[in-house]
């Protein structure tokens, strides 16, 4: 996987996205993608996703994350810029 393909996808869900396992069922499907970054739970409700990756990787990642979570989510708001390469896995963050 190129570096110089690499993208930052920065994703806020809101809804009833918290105490319902959301960050854990996400951090097992990115497993299954070559996907690195992190999930956390926002003091606001929220849950914030940061992850790297190829565009199709991340695509397609996101789209399992939307299926598998949908009747806890309620709205997305999604970001894009260039990697950064920072990463080494992807992780639940405290």
């Amino acid at each position: 996987m190129g570096k110089m393909n690499q993208q930052r996808w920065e994703v806020w869900y809101s809804g009833h996205v918290q105490g319902v396992g959301f960050r854990y069922t996400v951090c097992s499907i990115a497993r299954g993608f070559e996907v690195t970054g992190y999930v956390r739970n926002l003091p606001d409700g929220r849950v914030h996703l940061v992850a790297e990756g190829d565009a199709l990787e991340l695509n397609a990642f996101l789209k399992q994350v939307q299926n598998k979570m949908a009747h806890f989510i309620r709205e997305v708001r999604k970001d894009g810029t260039a990697g950064t390469g920072e990463f080494a896995a992807f992780e639940v963050r405290h």
